[in-house]
């Protein structure tokens, strides 16, 4: 929990813990695996499955909304190669002001 803690305090200063907690409730499993646990901002089915799968069923927004959400989450990570996903979906979280779903 302490290493995506650190990983989001990278890309925003105020973290708010029960957030993360909550997401990584939500990925279970997945993150034990090198690849599911990052997201490949380059590859559409990718970011089609974050829209339709977290930003839809945890956050509830529209596919507008998710989309353009996942895109400032995207230019906001441009300088990391590996995207973590813990830490990307925080920040589509904080981004699209939906914080609040999570904790």
């Amino acid at each position: 929990m302490t290493d995506y803690l650190a990983d989001i305090k990278k890309h925003t200063a105020d973290v708010n813990e029960a957030a993360v907690a909550a997401i990584v409730k939500y990925c279970g499993i997945a993150l034990r695996s090198a690849d599911a646990s990052l997201v490949s901002a380059t590859d559409p089915d990718e970011l089609a499955t974050v829209r339709d799968g977290f930003a839809a069923k945890k956050l509830g927004l529209v596919p507008g909304a998710a989309d353009a959400g996942i895109k400032a989450v995207v230019q906001k990570m441009k300088a990391v190669p590996k995207k973590s996903r813990v830490t990307f979906y925080y920040l589509l979280a904080e981004s699209t002001g939906t914080l609040d779903k999570l904790s």
